[in-house]
């Protein structure tokens, strides 16, 4: 069995492992940051499922890093267990609020400009990246990676990280923002290199793009301090350089047609860092979120009887959290059903609330709802509307229709 649960402290080495693979900003390759990480989430957990306010909270020595911007919202690491081993196996993140009034996000907004030449009676599109300061805060989705031998995996377990994430938006919606932003992995040379940051980026940071990404971290003040607030001309940089932007690596392609999928859309903004793009959605629109419901735990049901499946959850008091993908059924007063597998992996009782995200694209009790309907309506017209029964009558007897 495949569980998702919150990140421990015993994590850590795995996840370090983890960010070692790819350049993600949300788990960088550094395991005092990956601690305190793990310990703000859990008080964050905790803080969602009781409503106390959280201690322990990241610490920074500035203002304006990602610690700094993690440090005074919500923040929730989720890890992918194997039940049997209890290995973990993956991990993705959510962040509440991602910047905002006195932290904002930067980006470059990508802008189609038109010239002509009377005189040549022709003329040039040009795309310029524009510096782009976003105080709004939206919620973040990121740090999603799956060891690398369980990519494909008959039960699509990178699919359940991500949409893993949605689920416990849902479920507590006050939490998070009304947009989600998701920043996406550009392409990577083979020596760890992007060719966007080469070309715009290292001409006015003095520093790689791996110490760049590291010292975000720390603080962002630098790239606020740095870029240019003018426009950049795209056609003055390398080929190489202009067929990347906008673009994902190659892994990240799959993430990006499942967000795409979802209804997020790619708006024109790019990563300062990378060039990669950024896509976004209205949280309410996303139809995990929309389809998610809290449901009261009916009791067990044969696993022959369950045949919807779903995402089902549940978070106690002291902050754990625990999903599963799993079949599930619902009574006639709209209670849910599992089978006992699920149930114990939850370690559910009967009335526990428990959270369901459909994965047919229907809420969970509609299909009650449609039962009722039919139900109701399959008795004979003529025992409501007076009018004759189609059913042919026995022979030599005469029917009448109940008034």
């Amino acid at each position: 069995m495949f569980l998702i649960r919150r990140a421990i402290l015993d994590d850590a080495s795995t996840l370090l492992k983890l960010g070692k693979m790819v350049h993600f900003i949300n788990l960088p390759p550094d395991k005092d940051i990956i601690t305190q990480k793990i310990v703000h989430s859990r008080n964050c957990f905790i803080h969602a499922a009781t409503g106390k306010k959280r201690k322990d909270a990241i610490k920074s020595s500035s203002s304006m890093g990602l610690a700094a911007a993690s440090a005074g919202v919500d923040l929730f690491m989720f890890v992918l267990e194997d039940t049997e081993t209890g290995n973990c196996l993956g991990t993705s993140q959510l962040l509440a609020e991602m910047g905002g009034k006195d932290n904002p996000n930067i980006s470059f907004k990508l802008e189609r400009r038109e010239y002509f030449s009377s005189s040549l009676q022709t003329g040039t599109t040009q795309i310029l990246a524009k510096y782009h300061e976003d105080a709004s805060a939206p919620t973040e989705i990121g740090g999603l990676i799956l060891q690398p031998s369980l990519r494909g995996h008959k039960h699509k377990l990178g699919l359940f990280l991500s949409m893993v994430r949605f689920h416990f938006i849902a479920l507590q919606r006050k939490l998070f923002a009304d947009r989600v932003l998701a920043e996406m992995m550009a392409p990577i040379t083979p020596d760890g290199q992007n060719l966007f940051w080469e070309a715009v980026g290292r001409r006015f940071i003095p520093l790689s793009y791996d110490e760049a990404d590291r010292f975000c971290q720390y603080s962002r003040e630098f790239i606020v301090s740095l870029l240019p607030k003018e426009d950049i001309y795209l056609s003055l940089l390398p080929a190489t350089a202009r067929a990347g932007v906008g673009q994902v690596n190659r892994e990240t392609i799959p993430a990006r047609k499942m967000l795409e999928k979802l209804g997020f859309q790619y708006r024109d903004f790019i990563d300062p860092f990378d060039g990669g793009p950024h896509l976004e959605a209205e949280t309410n629109e996303i139809p995990l979120v929309r389809d998610s419901r809290w449901m009261d735990l009916g009791g067990r049901s044969a696993a022959s009887r369950c045949k919807r499946s779903a995402i089902v959850s549940t978070l106690n008091t002291d902050g754990e959290f625990r999903a599963l993908q799993t079949k599930f059924a619902t009574t006639a007063d709209g209670k849910l059903l599992l089978p006992d597998e699920t149930i114990e992996g939850l370690k559910a009782v009967a009335g526990s609330r428990v959270g369901v995200t459909p994965l047919d694209g229907s809420p969970p009790s509609e299909h009650v709802a449609k039962r009722r309907v039919s139900k109701k309506t399959s008795k004979k017209p003529s025992q409501k509307t007076g009018q004759k029964s189609t059913k042919t009558p026995p022979s030599k007897k005469k029917t009448k229709a109940k008034p």
